[in-house]
């Protein structure tokens, strides 16, 4: 596993700190769990983008005819 050195102002440490304690958490494993989300979310939305691409383009007509109805 790579290190990975990230820098937190004051109030945001704090907040990650809360967060831990109120979880009963690792500021470590709460830190990782919001990169995931992130890179997660964000590999989830290029999908939908893409795959909503591809119908529009597949299906032009259809979706002219309902536009003119």
């Amino acid at each position: 596993m790579a290190t990975f050195l990230i820098r937190l102002d004051d109030s945001e440490l704090q907040a990650l700190r809360e967060a831990a304690e109120a979880q009963g958490r690792s500021m470590n494993d709460l830190a990782r769990e919001g990169l995931r989300a992130v890179t997660t979310g964000a590999a989830r939305e290029e999908k939908v983008r893409s795959l909503t691409r591809r119908v529009m383009s597949e299906h032009a007509g259809l979706l002219k005819r309902l536009g003119e109805a």
